[in-house]
């Protein structure tokens, strides 16, 4: 596929991508044993319209959670989430329904979650648009043309089942797309494809949101898909620890102060040990064990919006 070939899939009467909000977000649920398990624990974010972030932690973190709140999926257990001026933790089914098939694309974690396995490309494109007006339909482009946008020009009537993985994954990205949504989120989009088709499928994602403008959120545990990506959200514990931004990394002050350290300097310090917190300016910390030579965070650099950037050790 030519890099160079691009399609207006834009044109659907609506404006490019949509803000994100969360306010103090919790969510709680039941395993099957009974016990409440804390998924997501007082989440602050703010996602600026037309923005790409991807979405890392460990497994457990809160990502993918997140992901289906943001998508109207799942109801927050406590707190708030703006769509552009839209609460939809307020919102009932019906207008989650109208929201999740008009102004939101959520592809969730493996392909075939998203596709009808005994449906052709082409099938399978009409039904991700069942939910648009006659006017939208004439205006959107044609399903031969976006599937070629993927690719997958040549399998325009072939039946998903008989598909390859990374064909299949192509296909999910053309429906999510399909009605030229203002967010498109992402969970795990390259996962269990070789290389090659990571790399095509995150190309694809980004050459894409460049033709709709469009908000993109992407969870991945994958630090080459990460890297494409101009701001990094990294969860902890079901709170958003860190925070890359431009090729520079912050850790986020959480509820009460709370700050994650590193990983690797959460390694070497261990839960217990003492530091000391000294001001140097206005905007520089710097933090030490007792007893070190030099700290080991020379210091940190604030900026108005409470984030923390770590800085080289002082000399």
């Amino acid at each position: 596929m030519g890099s160079d070939v691009r399609y207006d899939i834009g044109e659907l009467g609506r404006p490019g991508g949509i803000g994100i909000r969360c306010q103090g977000v919790v969510h709680l649920y039941r395993t099957f044993e009974g016990h409440d398990v804390v998924a997501l624990q007082g989440v602050d974010l703010t996602i600026e319209p037309g923005e790409r972030v991807a979405f890392l932690g460990p497994s457990g973190s809160g990502k993918s959670t997140l992901l289906t709140l943001l998508g109207g999926i799942q109801k927050p257990s406590a707190g708030r989430i703006f769509l552009g001026d839209d609460e939809i933790s307020r919102l009932g089914e019906r207008s989650l329904a109208k929201i999740r098939s008009r102004r939101v694309s959520t592809m969730l974690q493996g392909s075939t979650r998203n596709l009808l396995p005994y449906a052709t490309a082409r099938q399978n494109i009409a039904f991700a648009r069942l939910a648009m007006t006659s006017a939208e339909r004439r205006n959107a482009v044609l399903d031969v043309d976006l599937l070629r946008r993927v690719g997958l020009a040549d399998q325009v009537d072939q039946v998903v089942s008989t598909m390859s993985g990374g064909q299949r994954q192509r296909l999910a990205l053309a429906c999510a797309v399909s009605t030229g949504p203002q967010l498109l989120l992402a969970d795990e989009p390259t996962s269990q494809l070789s290389h090659e088709d990571r790399d095509h499928v995150i190309e694809l994602i980004h050459g894409l949101g460049d033709d709709l403008d469009t908000t993109i959120v992407v969870v991945t545990h994958q630090p080459e898909v990460a890297a494409t990506f101009p701001r990094t959200v990294t969860m902890k514990g079901g709170r958003v620890g860190a925070e890359g931004r431009d090729g520079a990394e912050y850790v986020v002050i959480g509820a009460e102060g709370v700050v994650h350290l590193p990983t690797h300097l959460a390694e070497q310090w261990p839960q217990g040990t003492l530091v000391r917190i000294e001001p140097e300016e206005m905007d520089r910390l710097v933090v030490s064990r007792p007893g070190a030579r030099t700290p080991a965070v020379g210091g940190t650099d604030t900026d108005t919006r409470g984030h923390a950037a770590p800085q080289e050790d002082p000399a």
